[in-house]
């Protein structure tokens, strides 16, 4: 815990600096719920569209795919799937978990734009460094990824790459695609606070 929390305090792109007010910038957003970071991303932006990936007939409710925006978030498979509240979480799952697995999924749910309050905390980027951060997470995710039903009627799984153990937790995958797209943010991330203590 302590060597997270110190691999947080150390930066990489270090002289990241978001776009001047006025310049040609896209916003993203980092959200938290205390426990798992994600990214919330447009739909469309400096020539990203993410639709094909996630289109509504993924959803349990087709009608919620015309949210204007999508939050992607790293996981380990079994943990996503069989902890769909706090309640449901087993020691034996957060073991395997943190042991290692190779069975990871891609979380996305399709959102409206994060308003003031709403917890999200926002970072301008260049198109650039945008399509940087798009490209890495595309990457995660497994070739003609198969789509798994999500909680909600507005979200779903899809498989992915990469393995997650306690060192390459969610958080991690957060902050290394920051880190791919320029932004400043701790060299190791493991937990929330070493992602949104930089925004």
């Amino acid at each position: 815990m302590l060597a997270g929390l110190l691999g947080g305090l150390i930066p990489v792109n270090r002289d990241w600096r978001p776009p001047p007010p006025g310049a040609e910038a896209v916003t993203i957003w980092v959200e938290s719920n205390g426990v798992h970071t994600g990214l919330i991303l447009p739909k469309a932006a400096a020539g990203i569209d993410w639709r094909p990936l996630a289109p509504p007939e993924h959803l349990r409710d087709p009608r919620y795919a015309r949210r204007s925006h999508l939050s992607f978030g790293w996981g380990e498979r079994a943990f996503y799937l069989e902890t769909p509240t706090w309640a449901d979480v087993r020691p034996a799952t957060v073991l395997v978990a943190a042991f290692g697995s190779d069975r990871t999924l891609m979380h996305v749910d399709h959102v409206d734009r994060p308003r003031p309050g709403d917890g999200a905390r926002p970072i301008r980027l260049t198109p650039a460094q945008y399509r940087r951060l798009a490209a890495h997470i595309r990457a995660g995710f497994a070739d003609r990824p198969a789509a798994l039903p999500g909680y909600f009627a507005y979200d779903a799984f899809y498989e992915a790459r990469g393995r997650y153990s306690a060192i390459r937790t969610c958080n991690d995958w957060t902050g290394r695609a920051l880190a791919a797209a320029g932004a400043r943010v701790g060299a190791w991330t493991p937990f929330p606070v070493t992602v949104t203590r930089w925004f």
